[in-house]
């Protein structure tokens, strides 16, 4: 008889930020399995646009924002930020799909979903 498998759950973690705690095993995993890297950046933008970690998949976190960008200029330089944190965050279904394109999704958002 094989052993079952666990089931995937929901834990607590204690950790200062979010973003520390999301680096347990979160991230864009499919994209570099180095957790800490993408923590350090989960927790700039933590610290810069108010990014909270509230969720996470396997390779997936989910952050509402505080403080999107609010000029156009910033909002590319986020989204920049964006693809390569995880360059499948512009949609390669949709191409021509722009770097600017994307930008106004980031500055009008409130959660980003990588």
């Amino acid at each position: 008889m094989a052993a079952e498998r666990p089931s995937a759950g929901q834990g607590l973690v204690t950790a200062a930020s979010g973003a520390l705690a999301a680096a347990i095993r979160s991230g864009p995993l499919d994209q570099d399995d180095d957790t800490g890297k993408s923590s350090a950046v989960v927790l700039d933008w933590e610290r810069r646009l108010g990014v909270r970690v509230v969720g996470a998949g396997f390779a997936t976190p989910h952050l509402p924002v505080a403080a999107a960008p609010t000029t156009p200029e910033e909002a590319l330089a986020v989204a920049a930020e964006h693809f390569a944190f995880c360059p499948d965050t512009v949609p390669r279904s949709r191409r021509p799909y722009t770097l600017a394109a994307y930008a106004g999704r980031v500055a009008d958002a409130d959660r980003w979903d990588f």
